[in-house]
């Protein structure tokens, strides 16, 4: 392969503009040149000596072994250890050495060592990790409401759909005793009651017609319930037809209806238009409220809020919230189709 001879300005610029630091040292540790990096991730001067890592430091060197294993182990190619910088403090990074220069005569030699701050790449794993906790609490909670769900619907509404059989039968052996009669019926209002209730608890901790039919129509009956229950006038326009992925449908549904929930208890708002599109793989929510709007900055950290975008993070989509006082409120979430990562994994909660 014909090589191609550098030209040193460009040298210059790596060197200068390059983020791991770059130290040039003498078989003493001695810093003959450094770049501007390697200053600001040790603080460090040339004239001062490299100190040893805590592996050197400590490790057991043979005699007349230099203690610095990279210098001593030439065929290393890089090594991670903590290195002493500022003030005694101690920083994780990745280091390699090279032999870049040697008097035969005087027996000098000159290193390259170069530094990579591995802070940077264990606080993104740190995130990773924790996206990944969230995702699977997320899953886990998701696969708990359906299995809870299923047992209010299929166990506890039908064993009082039964009692509700059964005081019908009782009534009709009682129809002399007026009192006895109008105590049955009362005991069978508030059973419609409890019965009521128990579906309408079914339905918040996952709706049927999610799993049946889609999102879309999920939406239509949380719209339909909510309406019927306050003056909110709430708008939909979608272009969605057909199935979304399971992790989208139940992820966006739960921000939608939270995003809902907060309108009506706290908004004062008249009107919501919420609009539901998919354009080019890509699909995007936005909920918008003509209420009395907030401070974000007072409602920072707020529970509701967070989970979110939680929620929206973890299908790799983007959240954001415009509100003022006297502008009301606007929840955008954007994200891939594609790209949206893992469906929720249900299979074990059926």
């Amino acid at each position: 392969m014909e090589q191609y001879p550098v030209d040193p300005k460009y040298l210059n610029q790596i060197f200068e503009h390059i983020q791991d630091g770059i130290i040039v040292m003498d078989q003493n540790r001695e810093i003959l040149l450094m770049n501007p990096a390697a200053g600001r991730l040790t603080g460090w001067a040339v004239g001062e000596h490299v100190p040893f890592c805590s592996y050197c430091k400590e490790r057991k060197a043979e005699a007349g072994e230099n203690r610095c294993y990279l210098i001593a182990r030439n065929e290393v190619p890089y090594f991670l250890s903590q290195m002493p910088v500022y003030h005694g403090k101690k920083l994780d990074v990745e280091m390699s050495t090279a032999l870049i220069y040697q008097d035969q005569d005087h027996q000098e030699k000159e290193y390259l060592l170069v530094l990579r701050d591995q802070t940077l790449r264990q606080k993104e794993e740190e995130v990773r990790l924790s996206k990944m906790m969230i995702k699977r609490l997320i899953e886990v909670q998701e696969r708990e409401h359906k299995r809870l769900a299923h047992e209010l619907h299929d166990g506890v509404s039908q064993s009082l759909y039964t009692i509700s059989v059964a005081l019908q039968a009782i009534e009709s052996t009682i129809q002399a005793d007026e009192r006895l009669h109008d105590y049955v019926n009362e005991v069978r209002a508030e059973l419609q009651r409890a019965m009521s209730d128990i579906k309408a608890y079914s339905h918040q901790l996952r709706p049927t017609s999610l799993d049946g039919l889609g999102l879309v129509s999920a939406l239509e009956t949380l719209i339909h319930t909510i309406q019927s229950t306050s003056s909110l006038s709430i708008e939909l326009k979608t272009n969605i037809s057909g199935r979304l992925p399971s992790a989208v449908e139940i992820n966006v549904y739960r921000v939608i209806q939270e995003g809902l929930h907060n309108v009506v208890k706290y908004a004062e708002a008249k009107k919501v238009y919420l609009l539901l599109v998919e354009d080019q793989g890509r699909l995007i929510v936005e909920v918008h409220d003509d209420g009395k709007g907030f401070d974000l900055e007072q409602a920072k950290g707020g529970l509701g809020l967070e989970h979110m975008r939680e929620r929206i993070e973890q299908l790799n989509g983007h959240f954001h919230i415009e509100s003022a006082p006297g502008k009301g409120t606007t929840i955008l979430a954007k994200m891939m189709l594609d790209e949206s990562g893992e469906e929720i994994d249900e299979s074990h909660g059926s």
